[in-house]
């Protein structure tokens, strides 16, 4: 793996991408800087190299093609300032002489952020002529972007063509793929994938992929709905996919066929409204009332997902137990979080992805209990369906 570690960059010019798509509020103040900690390290390790460094993200969806000041990458270059401690020089100018100028002047030590790569509308198009013009900004390239690494953008996998034998992963990037490769390169058994969401259609990619490979598989999240239904169990208002419940019991068959241990929650926690002062009440999951919806699994599902956690020895977690957002429905999803720390503490391996998967574990200060918590959750999603994420691939290539 071509990683910065064993690399000393003193008097060089670094292109690094990064994942700087951070959330502001109204007022642009960033709300959650955890995607840029993430990346001190590798800026860190660069800096005290003696290198200096072109860095280049992106913030948002522009749809104009040019600036749009709600989108400047101002507010981030302001705050990367307070954690590096160093100026950061910062133009909200597009490619041009004035860019040019600012990174040949760049001394050792000194750090300079592009404006929001995706202002240029051939980034997202993975324009060639586009990356070309970028590395001619630097003698080298480190991607530190797995938040971007499943997009084949000119920032984040073409650009790497025109340094071939001068790009590496950063050490967010190495992290997150060493913990991937491992997860699903012979994992110590048995193996437990936790998968949850509202849809079977956002998650078929995963479960098809996993088949293979675990020893157990848990559904839960709205999703299961769709395979109670399937089995012919009542599901009151509960989301289901009609159109997917035949998949549904495909994916139950296979995994008969192959051995694969599967769980669906035996009771749920079922409201009358979507809302945090609902009634509500605990039923059999096959036997939610007409006008009822179930929004969170119940004491017994948690008794069993208990068990077959803590008898894991490798755990993927991703997706929500329920409506994780309100409340009253997020036990479920905390009691994942709790169950999955213990493993670890024990010895197992465990990888927590996706938005509210991540989330529960931050909110209950979970995070540094977990073995690997991924920083991408579209590019996790990909590399965990079995696709190659042209981030990784132009590096190793």
């Amino acid at each position: 793996m071509k990683s910065i570690k064993d690399i000393n960059f003193k008097g060089r010019k670094v292109l690094l991408r990064v994942d700087f798509n951070v959330p502001v509020d109204d007022n642009k103040n960033i709300t959650d800087d955890t995607r840029m900690r993430e990346s001190m390290p590798t800026i860190n390790k660069l800096v005290s190299d003696g290198a200096s460094i072109i860095i280049m993200a992106h913030f948002g969806r522009p749809k104009k093609g040019g600036f749009e000041p709600e989108l400047t990458l101002e507010p981030v270059a302001k705050h990367l300032e307070e954690l590096t401690g160093r100026k950061v020089y910062f133009t909200q100018e597009l490619l041009g002489p004035k860019v040019t100028e600012m990174a040949a002047n760049l001394k050792e030590g000194e750090i300079m952020l592009l404006e929001n790569i995706r202002f240029y509308p051939g980034e997202t198009k993975g324009d060639e002529e586009l990356a070309e013009q970028l590395s001619k900004l630097g003698d080298c390239y480190v991607n530190d972007a797995f938040g971007a690494a499943h997009r084949e953008h000119s920032s984040t996998a073409v650009i790497a063509k025109f340094f071939p034998n001068d790009k590496y992963f950063g050490f967010l990037m190495e992290n997150e793929v060493r913990n991937l490769e491992k997860l699903m390169q012979n994992p110590p058994r048995p193996f437990t994938a936790i998968i949850g969401g509202s849809k079977v259609s956002s998650k078929i990619g995963i479960l098809e992929n996993l088949l293979d490979k675990v020893d157990n598989m848990v559904i839960i999240g709205g999703m299961r709905y769709t395979f109670t239904k399937a089995i012919g169990g009542k599901i009151g208002k509960s989301i289901c996919e009609d159109d997917k419940m035949e998949l549904a019991l495909e994916l139950m068959r296979r995994m008969d066929e192959k051995g694969v241990k599967y769980f669906l929650p035996s009771d749920s926690l079922i409201a009358d409204d979507f809302s945090n002062n609902a009634n509500t009440k605990i039923v059999p999951s096959n036997a939610v009332p007409d006008d009822w919806e179930s929004m969170d699994i119940g004491p017994e599902s948690c008794k069993m997902l208990k068990e077959v956690i803590m008898n894991s020895k490798t755990i993927l977690w991703n997706g929500p137990a329920g409506v994780f957002e309100i409340p009253a429905f997020s036990k479920g999803t905390k009691e994942i979080a709790t169950y999955v720390a213990e493993a670890c503490g024990k010895g197992a391996f465990a990888a927590v992805g996706g938005g509210d998967s991540v989330a529960a574990v931050k909110q209950m200060q979970l995070a540094d209990k977990m073995s690997y918590v991924s920083t991408g959750g579209g590019a996790m999603l990909e590399y965990l369906e079995g696709k190659e994420l042209p981030g990784i691939k132009a590096i190793k290539e």
